[in-house]
């Protein structure tokens, strides 16, 4: 852009929108190590608790990532002995993958403090303003996605 260039008013709004992800997202990790996890261990924990996930494909899918990523997440849950994972009767080929009972505890643990950092986030901002930020985020993504064709939201965190 030359000197000359009209620059728009403040910030970018999408660089704004980026470093308080960032922000938001190391503070999270951070309060989830409190507990021995981190964002990517809450995901993995939270998808197996709430969602009916049939095979470590499905997992992968349903958190958005690369299977070589969520094998070396897994790897090192099992290791933990937080899940465990076994070859599928019905289709040798997949895997799936279940929570120990050690992971049922850690998630237990990690909820407490997903509840505590949300509440801490959430602090001084009002549930109808809470509503229109969720509203304006989904708007936001759904025009991200259609500039790069890239499909809109995220699996939630919480």
């Amino acid at each position: 852009m030359s000197p000359d260039e009209p620059r728009p008013p403040g910030r970018p709004l999408g660089l704004q929108l980026a470093l308080t992800a960032k922000s938001v997202g190391m503070a999270f990790n951070a309060a989830l190590q409190a507990q021995g996890g981190s964002v990517p261990v809450w995901l993995i924990l939270n998808a197996l608790t709430l969602e009916e996930l049939e095979t470590q494909l499905d997992l992968a899918r349903s958190l958005g990532i690369e299977g070589p990523t969520l094998t070396r997440h897994l790897d090192n849950l099992e290791e933990a002995g937080l899940v465990e994972r076994r070859r599928s009767d019905e289709d040798r080929r997949a895997v799936r993958v279940a929570l120990t009972p050690a992971g049922r505890t850690a998630h237990r643990s990690m909820r407490g403090q997903v509840i505590g950092f949300n509440q801490r986030l959430l602090r001084g901002i009002s549930e109808d303003e809470q509503a229109q930020l969720r509203d304006l985020l989904d708007r936001l993504g759904a025009n991200a996605g259609e500039a790069g064709g890239a499909r809109s939201g995220s699996p939630g965190a919480a």
